[in-house]
């Protein structure tokens, strides 16, 4: 879909994941929010105070990998999602986000979370993000941004956030 378009879309809430473990990360994060924030068809944005949290690879958590820096953003967007998806990984291409090993160390990783109430099987645009309800990382700085956020087809972040904290 173009920008065109998409202007004539109804504006939707998204949620979008930021982390960073390589490099200024704040820096890294904080420039990335104002390039969405500039963005014509995101009218709002609202984001969470970041968190640290430790590394997680395909083999679990690692203490020894640069320590994270996550948080989340709620935007307002006339964006179609696959249309965001796409402006989210060009920012991470330009702040240096290379796609060699998954899970590995990055200087960026944008998460589309949810938009709407779009649930989406489609390899292409998974939604929600099929590990929201089980990352602290999300789930957290989401709950501290929207105190009624809801992860579409899982449940209020809140008890999201409450079932993991027992599962510890």
């Amino acid at each position: 879909m173009s920008r065109r378009l998409a202007q004539g879309m109804p504006a939707q809430t998204a949620v979008i994941a930021f982390g960073a473990n390589l490099g200024d990360r704040e820096a890294t994060i904080t420039a990335a929010a104002d390039e969405l924030r500039a963005h014509p068809l995101i009218d709002d944005l609202r984001i969470a105070e970041p968190i640290s949290s430790v590394a997680v690879t395909t083999h679990g958590p690692d203490a020894d990998a640069p320590a994270y820096l996550n948080t989340v953003a709620v935007i307002r967007t006339r964006l179609a999602p696959s249309v965001l998806l796409q402006e989210l990984h060009e920012i991470e291409r330009r702040h240096g986000r290379v796609r060699t090993e998954r899970w590995g160390d990055r200087t960026l990783d944008l998460d589309l979370i949810s938009y709407g109430d779009v649930i989406s099987d489609d390899p292409a645009l998974l939604l929600p993000h099929p590990r929201a309800a089980e990352r602290d990382f999300v789930l957290r700085p989401w709950l501290a941004l929207d105190p009624e956020g809801e992860l579409p087809g899982a449940g209020s972040v809140a008890s999201l956030l409450a079932a993991l904290e027992e599962e510890r």
